[in-house]
């Protein structure tokens, strides 16, 4: 694996376009998130169909074709610089075969921040537009809205990135199986990495990669299933590094603990146990497409050059 292009750090007055490629969107925390980015000194533009709900899917925000175009609309506006997704949910599977990526390499590189069901977003932006993305918080999510940490880490990420090269796990992180790695970070949330195979976005593997994983809401016999299919499908071969970041409502970690030790503990890789990226409470923004050492021992991540230039 090789690190990917990183687009340019934000600065005040930049114009930032909030999308909602996955579920619908409540309107009182998309004007919370929207307050906050004006306090940055950003100009938020909401897509046309932000607020939109599909008429017989309720778990989407508004029809494919209306989801897709605000997307490929945003990031091809020259005036905006960076895309946020308003929330996860689902969806975006749905859409990003819709896209024109051509148009969209066109357009140079921008920031992207999303996590959760824009997974897929973050692996079509790395293998179509080879570009480094931000998986952060959701614009309108309730921890974005409410959280310090996951406001301050997403700003400082976006506006002073050098302040972050080095990101440190929850004080409740540390190693499950200890040593150092290096590579390029690649991942998101599990269940989005296992329905996105054999997909033309997907990558073909993790080989020389540090994978970020997390999820929510799934129980131990359900993560086992989604990473039993990773080895067995040989994605994880070669992967040079794991961090693993929240998994809430996934059941008492002391239930999943077990699970990580039995399916990625015998890889011969370093691991870290929860990081505190994801759907957590304060997630930390992490960077993907760049390269980076692992430490699982002091539980860091250290990037070898800042996310944005």
């Amino acid at each position: 694996m090789t690190a990917l292009v990183r687009p340019y750090r934000l600065a005040p007055g930049a114009r930032v376009a909030v999308v909602a490629p996955s579920g619908p969107v409540a309107e009182e925390r998309l004007e919370a998130g929207l307050d906050i980015l004006r306090g940055w000194d950003l100009d938020p533009v909401v897509a046309p169909h932000v607020r939109d709900r599909h008429g017989e899917l309720g778990y989407l925000a508004g029809a494919d074709a209306d989801r897709a175009a605000d997307l490929q609309n945003a990031w091809c506006d020259p005036s905006v610089a960076a895309v946020l997704c308003a929330r996860g949910g689902y969806g975006v599977q749905r859409i990003v075969d819709l896209l024109d990526w051509e148009a969209m390499r066109a357009a140079g590189p921008k920031v992207f921040v999303g996590f959760s069901d824009p997974t897929v977003l973050h692996q079509a932006f790395a293998a179509r537009l080879g570009l480094v993305t931000l998986y952060g918080p959701a614009a309108a999510g309730a921890d974005f809205i409410k959280n310090a940490r996951t406001q301050e880490h997403l700003r400082a990420t976006l506006f002073d990135p050098e302040s972050v090269r080095t990101i440190h796990a929850a004080p409740t992180g540390g190693a499950l199986v200890p040593e150092r790695a290096r590579g390029v970070t690649l991942g998101g949330c599990l269940s989005l990495l296992t329905s996105d195979l054999g997909t033309p976005h997907a990558p073909a593997g993790a080989r020389g990669g540090l994978l970020m994983i997390e999820d929510v809401g799934e129980l131990a016999y359900r993560v086992d299933r989604m990473l039993t299919q990773l080895l067995r499908s040989g994605w994880l071969d070669g992967v040079a590094g794991i961090a693993l970041g929240s998994w809430a409502g996934c059941g008492p970690y002391e239930r999943l603990r077990p699970v990580f030790v039995d399916r990625i503990g015998g890889l011969g890789v370093p691991v870290v146990e929860e990081f505190g990226f994801g759907h957590g409470e304060g997630a930390l923004t992490i960077p993907l497409g760049v390269a980076a050492e692992l430490d699982a021992d002091t539980g860091t991540l250290t990037l070898d050059e800042p996310a944005l230039r």
